[in-house]
């Protein structure tokens, strides 16, 4: 029993941290990209809707995440106004993306592997 709360928590966990490595990549991409007014309520409202992008794409087909999420970021970025070309802001929303759920999914690997279920 005292497994399954493990898992439960540390699934949250991890959770949270691929909301906070997609806010720290979008911060990455809107400094690169010479914003710097409002910085912290720009990169989280790009990390929200990029986030709800992935979470509704995985819950569809794992692939969708590499669908959803990357046409949420392009589209908010677009909205902010940030000086980027549309195939620049695609490249990133994937790379954003693609690197948060490798580190979330390594991450899930690890607690299964450490309660003996892989």
């Amino acid at each position: 029993m005292i497994y399954r709360a493990v898992v439960v928590l540390v699934g949250l966990v991890l959770v949270a941290a691929l909301y906070g490595l997609i806010w720290l990549l979008s911060r990455h991409f809107l400094r690169r990209h010479g914003v710097e007014a409002e910085l912290a309520d720009r990169s989280t409202v790009l990390a929200t809707w990029t986030f709800a992008g992935v979470a509704v794409g995985l819950v569809f087909a794992v692939f969708g995440a590499f669908v959803l999420g990357p046409w949420a970021f392009y589209r908010t970025a677009r909205a902010h106004g940030v000086a980027v070309s549309d195939a620049a802001a695609v490249g990133w929303g994937l790379l954003v993306v693609a690197v948060s759920l490798v580190l979330a999914a390594g991450g899930l690997f690890v607690l299964l592997w450490s309660v003996g279920a892989v």
